[in-house]
């Protein structure tokens, strides 16, 4: 996904030189265009299985979930795969081309006053994302025994460990100026402020969704006296979780654009240009992690249609647990990501409004 799309940049880049990176909105707006259908589309569908199919089994005919007996288990299996893979991966591909796109505009502006590379900045950035995901990727090793989420947490340290050097050090090498010479080092705080922002973010999901927390045990709680206080305590759960990412969300706007601003050159839009850089910095794993969710529970359907020992239905509602998780993280990252690229966009397009005025 990110490697398809810095390739594209940079041969757009080369060979169209003097018209990047407007050309290149509408490659933006296509992005959008494709992931509003994924989204939208491979949301209603798996939610409509998954609802179909325990409306039918547990409901209807009272048999246990993923029973062989209700062909609706197969549209759910297929729908985490519809839902949670292609239209997670199509929301986090709009929202890294958006970035890309509305960063080398306010770049492009910035680097002809200061002579900074502030076009090629961006693709520079993500090309080393690609390098550090696959590096905590490749670290996580399973075990059979302890809490598979500290495992995922762990490769997310590592990843996010690499992505602050990297990142400090792609700064330093494409936006040192002698006009500031302290300039980069301000924008690599923008893209530490991303960084921490997009960990935030992890957190506060994994912490409203986690069964060793004190929300979801509070809900199970609530559902022990009935289906109503289920319902009001859900509800009032899921709008209590939007709170804290509201407040991050405001902070790491307003701190990355006076980190620009003080950086010695105009760039204050160009500071949360470079947050949002860093908070994307490590889609890919993050990417990873929502992709163990369909894995796991489609894993658990399997084990339950062949109909398996109960000790192996155990060991995959576990992991299912986990991947509920990973996937709420997940939904987090992509919507803050998304609020941020958002931004840039209608910045760049005000960027853009003062030059031709």
């Amino acid at each position: 996904m990110i490697l398809v799309t810095c390739e594209l940049l940079i041969f757009f880049f080369f060979f169209f030189p003097l018209s990047v990176p407007l050309l290149l909105v509408g490659y933006g707006f296509g992005a959008s265009f494709v992931a509003l259908f994924a989204q939208l589309g491979g949301g209603i569908y798996t939610k409509a299985a998954d609802v179909g199919a325990d409306l039918v089994g547990k409901v209807e005919r009272g048999i246990p979930e993923d029973d062989p007996r209700n062909p609706a288990v197969i549209a759910d299996l297929v729908g985490d795969n519809v839902g949670d893979c292609a239209a997670r991966g199509a929301d986090l591909f709009e929202s890294i081309a958006a970035e890309i796109i509305s960063a080398m505009i306010l770049g492009g502006t910035m680097s002809k006053r200061c002579k900074i590379e502030g076009n090629l900045f961006p693709l520079v950035v993500h090309s080393f994302d690609l390098v550090i995901s696959s590096i905590g990727v490749l670290s996580i090793r399973g075990t059979r025994k302890g809490n598979p989420m500290a495992v995922l947490q762990k490769g997310y340290s590592i990843t996010i460990v690499l992505a602050v050097l990297t990142f400090g050090a792609s700064t330093r090498w494409m936006l040192y100026t002698e006009q500031a010479p302290s300039a980069w080092f301000s924008f690599a705080l923008c893209g530490l402020v991303g960084i921490i922002t997009a960990y935030a973010f992890v957190w506060i999901s994994k912490y409203y969704t986690d069964y060793k927390y004190e929300p979801v045990r509070s809900l199970a709680l609530a559902s022990s006296t009935g289906h109503g206080t289920n319902i009001i305590a859900g509800v009032s759960l899921g709008l209590e979780s939007t709170a804290l990412p509201v407040l991050i969300i405001s902070v790491a706007i307003v701190s990355a654009f006076w980190l620009g601003q003080n950086s010695g050159l105009v760039g204050g839009l160009f500071g949360t240009a470079v947050a949002t850089m860093g908070m994307l910095s490590t889609a890919g794993y993050v990417l990873t992690m929502d992709m163990f969710g369909p894995i796991a529970d489609n894993a658990g359907g399997i084990v339950e249609m062949s109909q398996q020992p109960e000790s192996v239905r155990e060991i995959t509602d576990v992991l299912d647990a986990v991947g509920n998780t990973t996937k709420a993280t997940t939904k987090g990252f992509a919507i803050g990501s998304a609020a941020l690229a958002s931004f840039l966009l209608f910045s760049a397009y005000m960027d853009e409004s003062d030059v031709i005025l």
